[in-house]
């Protein structure tokens, strides 16, 4: 009768993340960042990529591209919602580096490509390069499983969300 007031439990979400580029793939709480490493803000990895061209790790739909490029919200269609996050402290560099391929309410699939960015601009900067991917709403989620790390080739499966 008074459903709101039973505890949620997480859906059934066992979903695959793919690599979102070419290069080392680590998980998150190695990124040189606390915010993302202490997992504030969900579970995820990180790609440290060789080239800037970067991929959709889900299928599903682009909810926002942040205004200064350097991160895409997207929603997958059971509800989870994953942040790409383009490099380190890099909403700084106002956009500068990112080329963005997709636009609020694009639809896309694993390997699409979401961004060209140019990595030496951020570097040069003296940001650091890690493509971060965070669940945001673990809420959902029981727990994310990585299932490598080290080098990756865009598109390879890399972790599951299970419930």
């Amino acid at each position: 009768m008074f459903g709101f007031l039973k505890k949620k439990e997480p859906a059934q979400l066992n979903e695959t993340l793919y690599a979102v580029a070419t290069g080392k793939l680590i998980p998150i709480s190695e990124v040189n960042d606390p915010v993302f490493s202490q997992k504030m803000m969900g579970d995820g990895f990180a790609v440290l990529p060789e080239t800037g061209d970067i991929y959709s790790p889900i299928e599903g739909e682009v909810l926002s591209v942040f205004q200064t490029k350097h991160a895409v919200g997207m929603k997958m269609a059971n509800g989870l919602e994953i942040l790409l996050h383009m490099g380190i402290d890099t909403v700084e560099l106002n956009g500068e580096p990112f080329n963005i391929k997709v636009s609020e309410g694009s639809k896309v699939s694993q390997g699409t490509l979401i961004a060209k960015v140019d990595l030496e601009s951020i570097t040069s900067a003296g940001k650091a390069i890690d493509m971060v991917v965070v669940i945001t709403n673990m809420d959902m989620v029981k727990s994310f499983k990585l299932n490598k790390t080290g080098q990756v080739t865009a598109g390879d499966e890399v972790g599951i969300s299970q419930s």
